[in-house]
C-alpha cells in the first residue's frame, strides 16, 4: 500500500515539473546536428512529427512545455565555453535548460507545431533585434560636450515621440512599426495598442520598450529611421501616417509619400495595388521647435 502511495506521489510531483524542448526548426539546422553520433535523427520531417507527439503526450499527462529553439553554432560554442562534450545528450539537456531560462521560448497550448514554429522563429528575431539595439545604444557613450548619456537620451526621446504619435486620433486599435536599417540587416519592431473611448491604452510592455529601443538607434546613430502608424475604428476607414527621420529629426510623411510607401513592392519596388478601405493620411508633426537632445550637442 505505501508503494503505490508513493509512486502516487511520484507522479502527481511529475506533472508539477514545468519542461522545455529545444527544436531545430529548419533543415539546415537540423543537418547540422546529424554529425554527432548520438543525435539519432535522419530525417527532419520526421523528427518534427516525433516532437509534435511528444508535446501533445506531456499535456494530455498535464505537464506545461516550453519550446525553445535550439541553434547549433550556439551549442558547439557553450560546449566549448563549459568543456562538455557536444556529442552527448546530457550537454544537449544542459543547453536546453540554459535556453529556458534566457533564450526565446513559446509555450505549447496544443497548438500545431505548423503554427508554433513562426512565432518561435518571430520570438528569437525579436530577441536578436533587443540584443543588437541595445547593444547599439550602450556603445554610443557620453555627449562630448555635455556629458549627457547619448544613449539614454535617445531612449528618453523615442518614448516620448512614440507617445505623441499614439495620441494622433480617437479611441479604436493603433499598429506601430518602426525600422531602423543597419549594416547587416534592417531593424523592426511592432507594438500594438487598444485605446478605449476614456482614452486608456492597453499594450504590451515588453513591445513598447522594443520599438521605443529600435526608434531610439535611429535618433542616437542618425540612421534613416522609419515609423508606420495604422488606425482602426469601427465604423470608418483604415487610416495610415507615416514619419522619417532626417537630419536626426523624425518628419511626417504626406499622404502621397505614405501611398508610395505603402503600394511599392519593397523588393521589386513594381507598383502594387492600394487596400481597399484605408485612407493614406498626411502625419502630424511629432518634433517641437525645442533643439534635439542627446547626440547633438
Amino acid at each position: 500500500m505505501a508503494h503505490t502511495r508513493h509512486d502516487t506521489m511520484r507522479r502527481a510531483l511529475r506533472r508539477e515539473v514545468a519542461g522545455t524542448i529545444g527544436l531545430l526548426a529548419d533543415e539546415e539546422d537540423f543537418a547540422a546536428m546529424r554529425r554527432y553520433r548520438t543525435f539519432t535523427f535522419d530525417d527532419h520531417t520526421t523528427y518534427l512529427q516525433q516532437v509534435e507527439a511528444l508535446l501533445k503526450t506531456l499535456a494530455s499527462q498535464g505537464r506545461h512545455t516550453t519550446v525553445a529553439l535550439f541553434d547549433p553554432e550556439e551549442y558547439e560554442a557553450y560546449c566549448a565555453d563549459a568543456g562538455l562534450d557536444p556529442d552527448a545528450s546530457g550537454s544537449r539537456s544542459r543547453f536546453t535548460a540554459e535556453l529556458a531560462s534566457g533564450g526565446p521560448t513559446v509555450p505549447y497550448e496544443g497548438q500545431p507545431l505548423a503554427d508554433l514554429l513562426p512565432d518561435l522563429v518571430d520570438e528569437a528575431v525579436r530577441k536578436a533585434t533587443w540584443e543588437y539595439a541595445t547593444t547599439v545604444l550602450a556603445r554610443t557613450g557620453a555627449c562630448a560636450t555635455c556629458g549627457e548619456d547619448i544613449g539614454r537620451a535617445a531612449f528618453a526621446r523615442a518614448s516620448e515621440l512614440i507617445t505623441r504619435a499614439l495620441d494622433t486620433s480617437g479611441p479604436g486599435t493603433r499598429h506601430l512599426v518602426c525600422s531602423v536599417p543597419c549594416e547587416a540587416e534592417t531593424l523592426l519592431a511592432a507594438l500594438h495598442v487598444e485605446i478605449d473611448a476614456d482614452g486608456s491604452a492597453l499594450l504590451d510592455e515588453t513591445e513598447a520598450l522594443e520599438v521605443a529601443t529600435v526608434l531610439a538607434v535611429g535618433i542616437a546613430t542618425h540612421r534613416a529611421a522609419g515609423m508606420v502608424l495604422r488606425c482602426t475604428a469601427e465604423g470608418t476607414r483604415d487610416r495610415v501616417q507615416g514619419w522619417r527621420m532626417s537630419g536626426g529629426r523624425l518628419q511626417p510623411l504626406t499622404a502621397a509619400e505614405v501611398f508610395d510607401a505603402y503600394c511599392t513592392d519593397a523588393i521589386s519596388g513594381e507598383l502594387v495595388a492600394p487596400e481597399s478601405g484605408v485612407d493614406y493620411c498626411a502625419a502630424p508633426h511629432l518634433e517641437g521647435d525645442e533643439p534635439e537632445r542627446g547626440h547633438t550637442h
